[in-house]
């Protein structure tokens, strides 16, 4: 026997299977205790909340021969045959690909014929929204006034499609979707019977990526199942099988894009396409992962809420600590504006990582979120003592009436291990790693009042790389001080205009090609600057 789908093999059959929806259940189950069964049914919800099996197993009661609380007894003769889909009495009807007049109306001839077996006839309009207008009102007259055998049962789940006429004539109940802590236990109950090992954190991320369904839930675990037959089913088999990202890594991400790690963010976003992550699944995944942080920041009571581990949770604060509400207002904003770009898109990397700068370059954009996000930032950098441009070397504002600072002159003598330094600057910054390498590259070199060697570059991610990552400037410290033996300090100085460096500093790597001296012991200059 070829082999059954687990939402099929196991789909309820009694009222007591249902679960997550005990609200209409119960309601059901009244009607039918009570002889109190209305003559049409309107059943709307989301995929995969139990619209069809429901109307099912109502159907299945109504005519069952020995119908109980739980519903149809399964095995009747009218059951059974309800149960193989050769009942006369149960007619299922997909709107989808039956959605003219003349399908309604063969529809409507055939309610004039009294079941052959069984009280009721009950018809399953399933898509009922797929009608046409033409269809919807050839229906009408039928729908309100039926026949007393006659049961209509129209499932949707774009209920807002339907003209009021219709639902106007129907009972409506509205499937709600299924909680995470549901559905995990029903994967739970159907490993144990299948007789599958999986973890309880794999079954809880399925629970979560069905988003209310459980029929969607339960072709992902076919899905995870399948691909590691006969092994344990762990968190990470899952994560490998859906293309999905551990949270951890979404706490790394969150992190550098807090530093405004530009680079940082693309060598992650790398490391997780290399490990063939979907890029719609992360975009969506870090994108709850804010709303968490959100609802964190904006609470402190609201663990049932939010479902994860203690540990997640705990990090979870840490982190919120750390971010501004209106900052993570900004990141959601951005990344809810990629999930609709990138679902359709040819590019969906290059999507990812101009998202991921916006995050960490608020300069960007104007909007009154990112401008925020900008003065947090110069706030930070004060608050740090990050190095930044020394104010000797801003030259004063025309509009602001002083006069401009005049341009610093050049020491007497440029000492020795600086003049080596910038007679090879090409090769020593040519011998470094990238990303350092390319910024080293664009670097205009000088020498201050204190002979310590200015290393002037431009203003954004060259400038970035060394003032908020001082673990990058004394890298470069040790490695120029290991080439002249001797210890050197290096001042970062920002450009944010061509005419800056001109201005503001002396040019040495151009002098350096000229025959410069160290001062003579009398105090006379052989160079003139």
């Amino acid at each position: 026997m070829s082999y059954t789908a687990l939402y099929r093999k196991f789909r309820p059959d009694t009222f007591d299977d249902v679960k997550g929806q005990d609200h209409i259940v119960t309601t059901l189950q009244n009607q039918l205790s009570a002889n109190r069964i209305g003559h049409a049914y309107l059943f709307t919800g989301t995929r995969g909340t139990g619209k069809t099996t429901i109307a099912k197993i109502f159907a299945k009661t109504v005519n069952c021969e020995h119908p109980t609380v739980s519903g149809p007894c399964g095995e009747c003769r009218i059951c059974k045959a309800i149960a193989a889909g050769a009942s006369m009495n149960v007619i299922e009807i997909d709107a989808a690909s039956n959605n003219g007049v003349d399908n309604i109306r063969e529809i409507v001839e055939e309610v004039s014929y009294s079941p052959a077996e069984g009280k009721y006839k009950v018809y399953i309009i399933d898509e009922v929204h797929m009608l046409s207008i033409g269809a919807f009102n050839a229906l009408l007259k039928t729908l309100e006034e039926p026949p007393s055998y006659v049961i209509f049962i129209l499932a949707t789940t774009e209920v807002h499609k339907l003209p009021i006429t219709i639902l106007s004539r129907c009972q409506r109940y509205d499937f709600k979707r299924i909680s995470i802590d549901t559905i995990a236990a029903r994967l739970k109950e159907l490993t144990e019977a299948e007789g599958v090992q999986v973890e309880e954190k794999a079954l809880r991320y399925i629970a979560k990526t069905a988003d209310g369904s459980m029929r969607d839930a339960l072709s992902l675990l076919d899905q995870c199942i399948a691909f590691h037959l006969g092994k344990e089913l762990t968190y990470d088999k899952v994560l490998d099988v859906l293309g999905a990202v551990d949270t951890e890594v979404f706490s790394r991400l969150l992190r550098r894009i807090l530093d405004r790690d530009v680079l940082g963010c693309v060598a992650l976003l790398e490391e997780i396409v290399m490990q063939g992550r979907e890029l719609t699944q992360f975009v969506t995944d870090f994108t709850w992962y804010l709303r968490n942080l959100m609802l964190v920041q904006a609470s402190d009571k609201l663990e049932d809420v939010i479902d994860m581990s203690a540990d997640n949770l705990k990090r979870l604060k840490e982190e919120a600590s750390k971010v501004e509400l209106e900052q993570i207002v900004r990141y959601i904003r951005i990344f809810s504006e990629l999930a609709g770009q990138i679902r359709y898109a040819s590019q969906k990397r290059i999507l990812v990582e101009i998202a991921l700068i916006k995050l960490c370059k608020p300069q960007m954009e104007t909007d009154e979120e990112s401008l925020l996000d900008r003065i947090r930032s110069v706030e930070e950098k004060v608050e740090n003592g990050v190095r930044v441009v020394a104010l000797e070397n801003i030259p004063t504002p025309a509009g602001d009436g002083g006069a401009a600072r005049p341009k610093p002159q050049l020491t007497k003598a440029i000492p020795e291990d600086v003049k080596k330094i910038v007679r090879n600057w090409a090769a020593l910054a040519a011998d470094t790693e990238n990303p350092m390498k390319i910024y080293l590259k664009k670097a205009k070199l000088s020498v201050g009042n204190d002979d310590r060697l200015i290393v002037a570059l431009p203003d954004g991610s060259a400038t970035d790389y060394f003032l908020q990552h001082p673990e990058n400037l004394e890298q470069l410290e040790e490695y120029l001080s290991r080439y002249v033996e001797k210890a050197v300090s290096v001042n970062i100085q920002v450009l944010r205009d061509e005419n800056e460096f001109e201005e503001n500093f002396v040019d040495i790597g151009a002098l350096v090609g000229m025959d410069i001296e160290e001062e003579e012991p009398d105090g006379q200059d052989d160079a003139d600057y």
